[in-house]
């Protein structure tokens, strides 16, 4: 893939048999965006906005740790994605790390937290302090 003006800061391919690189599947990592581009002759590309994690998962299974690989489970609020594996990658926790560090400044920058971008809970009015039906206000 062309650089396209971005500036990566992490990139791999997913590993197959061995840990080897064989695989038409590249993760790409910068400063704002995860990135997954599938396919040889169609293409198809993924990304993320880091700011829109919410959660992710480190999966070490007997298979990939052999090689020194491992898998990332990242939830996020994406539509077309909430849910990403980044599979069999090289050094998975220095991954996880840029991750970290990538996410916090992006919600640094927008000034979000976790909990800005879970729904706003139920509330019930049954104490007459919220009331958010406009048919019958006050009641």
């Amino acid at each position: 893939m062309a650089n396209e003006g971005f500036e990566y800061v992490w990139t791999d391919k997913k590993r197959t048999i061995f840990g080897l690189p064989w695989s038409f599947t590249r993760y790409y990592l910068t400063p704002t965006k995860f990135i997954c581009r599938t396919g040889f002759l169609n293409l198809e590309e993924d990304e993320i906005d880091l700011y829109k994690i919410t959660d992710k998962k480190l999966c070490l299974p007997f298979g990939q740790r052999l090689f020194g690989c491992g898998t990332i489970h990242i939830c996020s609020r994406d539509t077309d994605s909430p849910e990403k594996d980044v599979v069999s990658i090289k050094r998975p926790r220095e991954v996880m790390q840029l991750l970290d560090k990538y996410i916090t400044e992006q919600r640094d920058r927008y000034n979000i937290r976790g909990r800005d971008m879970l729904g706003m809970p139920h509330m019930h009015h049954d104490d007459g302090l919220f009331d958010y039906d406009s048919e019958h206000p006050g009641e």
